[in-house]
């Protein structure tokens, strides 16, 4: 299971997102050039030149035409994918700090950093047919409380879920904007959310050291995985009971701490038992974002080195990581979902 190991930016990376065929991969930086790659060789294709500042967040849409970026030069920008040309850019008061878009592509929502006395705030925007009517004003403004990092649509685009540095993952309405739901997640900051593929789930990754399972309807509480170590992203995969889980002591203390390599391994943990079943080493900083591909048969993984990690898991992974091979004969095998929400 020999990685292919991505070198095109020159700072950490923040995230990276496949599109829906998992042909591509897309990658941000905080060094401003949001990169795109081939999957099955590694090889980069281009890059998206116009941020002025670090790019914290992507997304692509369903149908791989438009990519949507936002900046800590407080600008959203929309990018045509195949020509690698800006269409349209949004600015706003304070950096971006989380893009997405909705189910069916024709709105998308940011998440701003609360900064310089201005609360965080949540803006839906809907994209026009022809880029010449695009309307520069937000649909609607969801003012929120204290600092979010992450905020994602639920399926159906009926609400919004954010995750927040109080360690809290709040629930507003997609329509209206209220917050209808509370969830004391965790002690320490929230990270990041990431759905299964029908988004019945999530699972939350959090500074005290924590991942927890979530069913995003009820919001209630399913599983508890234990790293040890701060995590800063989570990853369910489509195809196995497994959940992936990476991070790390933080970037800024790295340095003045004594440095263990299996801080930064990205762990597989199963998703029903809870147990720890592996890791896989590789880079020399805390760990930022990990995706599984859409087949769920690689994953890459995005760190404060700058290196991206595309590993295409083998038939050993698929045969020892088992069910059956972990817990004995008659566990039964991981099913697809019945139904599909989202990308």
């Amino acid at each position: 299971m020999r990685p292919i190991v991505l070198k095109g930016h020159e700072r950490p990376i923040t995230q990276i997102v496949f599109n829906r065929e998992g042909d591509l991969l897309f990658s941000a930086s905080k060094d401003k050039r949001p990169n795109v790659w081939r999957v099955e060789t590694g090889e980069r294709l281009g890059t998206y030149n116009g941020h002025n500042g670090a790019v914290y967040s992507i997304d692509v849409d369903a149908s791989t035409k438009n990519l949507i970026s936002g900046s800590g030069d407080s600008c959203v920008k929309l990018w045509d994918v195949k020509s690698g040309k800006e269409k349209y850019s949004w600015e706003n008061r304070a950096p971006i700090r989380f893009v997405e878009f909705a189910e069916g592509d024709r709105m998308f929502l940011t998440a701003s950093a609360a900064v310089m006395g201005m609360t965080a705030n949540i803006l839906i925007y809907k994209l026009a047919d022809d880029v010449q009517d695009q309307a520069n004003e937000a649909a609607l403004t969801i003012n929120t409380t204290g600092k979010i990092l992450q905020a994602h649509w639920t399926p159906l685009n009926r609400e919004i879920i954010t995750c927040n540095e109080d360690g809290t993952v709040r629930v507003y309405d997609a329509e209206t904007g209220d917050e209808i739901d509370c969830v004391e997640a965790h002690s320490s900051t929230v990270n990041s959310i990431s759905f299964t593929r029908d988004r019945s789930c999530f699972v939350t990754a959090s500074k005290d050291h924590y991942a927890k399972l979530y069913d995003t309807r009820s919001r209630e509480h399913l599983k508890t995985y234990d790293s040890g170590r701060p995590v800063n992203t989570a990853c369910i995969s489509p195809l196995m009971d497994h959940i992936l889980l990476g991070g790390g002591q933080s970037a800024e203390s790295v340095t003045t701490t004594r440095l263990d390599s299996s801080q930064f391994k990205v762990r597989f943990f199963h998703k029903i038992f809870e147990d720890e079943i592996g890791a896989i080493p590789g880079h020399f900083g805390p760990v930022n974002t990990v995706m599984f591909h859409p087949n769920g048969r690689s994953y890459a993984s995005g760190g404060e080195d700058g290196f991206i990690r595309l590993h295409h898991l083998d038939d050993s992974y698929f045969k020892g990581m088992s069910n059956e091979a972990l817990f004995g004969r008659g566990m039964p095998q991981a099913t697809p979902p019945v139904s599909t929400f989202g990308r």
